[in-house]
């Protein structure tokens, strides 16, 4: 598969069917994530494979009851959980560089959108989830201080493919030289 078809077909699975995800699949899976550039290559990106269907069970209920992808982390055979080291990225001898202070949000999303194609690409299907309680699933998953949980993504096989949402065209988005100038 190309990049830009991973790209143009990757969609938010929010139903999965009950087949297993192999293990070599879900290592496939971390190491296009492993592979995703990081500021200065601190490489602060950090992640907690969750196969046990109780420990899934509790992090669903970190999700507030509106987000549709409680059933999807609480059904799917494995949520990969991402998480962050802190005062890494976008840090220079203990002080942020840049007005964007901890830059690990930045590497997270790197590193989950390469997750996210190469698990198209394996025909699995994913979700970003970030509306839930990080600290208590920081708990629930004994992560140590200095560490933050950013995301939830759930991985399994598609139950069925979603039609994908459509994109505003570029005329619309990208400007010459200045901001609003076409």
């Amino acid at each position: 598969m190309e990049v830009m078809e991973a790209i143009r077909t990757r969609r938010s699975i929010r139903k999965y069917s009950t087949d297993p995800v192999k293990d070599s699949e879900i290592e496939t899976l971390l190491d296009a994530a492993r592979w995703a550039p990081s500021w200065v290559n601190f490489q602060c990106v950090r992640w907690i494979v969750v196969k046990d269907p109780d420990v899934k069970a509790r992090l669903a209920d970190t999700l507030p009851s509106t987000n549709p992808a409680i059933d999807a982390v609480r059904t799917v055979p494995v949520v990969l959980v991402a998480c962050a080291e802190t005062g890494k990225a976008g840090f220079k001898e203990g002080e942020a560089v840049t007005d964007k202070g901890d830059w690990y949000m930045f590497d997270v999303a790197l590193a989950a959108q390469n997750l996210m194609l190469a698990a198209v690409e394996l025909g699995l299907g994913t979700v970003h989830v970030g509306l839930f309680d990080a600290i208590q699933a920081e708990g629930i998953l004994k992560v140590p201080q200095g560490i933050r949980v950013v995301e939830l993504i759930p991985v399994g096989h598609p139950a069925h493919q979603p039609k994908g949402p459509g994109r505003k065209e570029l005329h619309e988005i990208v400007f010459n030289e200045r901001y609003g100038e076409q």
